[in-house]
């Protein structure tokens, strides 16, 4: 049977809209989360980003990431290490290797570095 390239690209679009979706109601996640069917290679949409960056960041132990807003919604992977994100709306997130969290717009936020920590943010 021989599917269309573009049911193909709907159902992608689909796959990737539910799972985004999925991550939408919780403050912290795991990227092992995302994956949960027993197949050797999976993805899965993580972030639409609207910015088109991707920026490494480093906070060093007991260092801080002062208060500030982003003007678009962003994405926060923690890639090793161990730092708090924490709003103005009371969200507080402990994020380890793997952990994400995203941040909304316009909302006051700030990141603690409990360990010396490398973070992925991605707009």
């Amino acid at each position: 049977m021989k599917i269309s390239k573009n049911v193909i690209a709907i159902l992608l679009i689909a796959t990737s809209t539910i799972a985004f979706s999925q991550t939408q109601n919780k403050s912290k996640m795991n990227l092992k989360e995302l994956h949960t069917e027993a197949k050797g290679v999976q993805t899965n949409m993580l972030f639409p980003a609207t910015d088109g960056k991707v920026i490494s960041l480093q906070i060093l132990k007991d260092s801080t990431l002062e208060e500030h807003i982003t003007k678009v919604p962003a994405l926060l992977v923690c890639v090793s290490g161990n730092a708090v994100y924490e709003d103005e709306k009371g969200t507080k997130a402990v994020l380890f290797s793997g952990d994400f969290v995203k941040i909304e717009p316009n909302v006051k936020h700030w990141v603690n570095g409990i360990e010396n920590t490398n973070l992925l943010l991605i707009k």
